[in-house]
């Protein structure tokens, strides 16, 4: 590979490098900003309160047009796991960049 064609191959890596850089930056300001969100959806999902909660939706007692997607027994799990998931991956990249790049 010539001299030009290597610089112009590292430009298109710098440039993929950056966007990439900058898009999961934004992306962790964002979790870490709902990390309290998280926090009490994790305590409150099968707690006593839930199950209440689910009880009075169940013997419909809530109001119909009341959003109540966080009583399906579905919605909250798969965050948490979805949560824990994206954690382990985020491990998995990091113990990478630390072993073949930054060290």
């Amino acid at each position: 590979m010539d001299r030009i064609t290597r610089i112009k191959k590292m430009e298109e890596c710098l440039n993929v490098s950056e966007k990439a850089l900058d898009r999961a930056t934004e992306a962790l300001d964002e979790l870490e900003k709902s990390m309290k969100a998280f926090d009490k959806l994790s305590k409150y999902y099968g707690s006593t309160l839930w199950m209440s909660d689910f009880e009075a939706d169940e013997a419909g007692k809530l109001p119909e047009d009341l959003k109540r997607g966080v009583l399906s027994e579905d919605a909250a799990y798969n965050v948490i796991v979805g949560y824990r998931d994206m954690t382990v991956r985020m491990m998995r990249i990091a113990a990478t960049l630390t072993e073949n790049v930054l060290m």
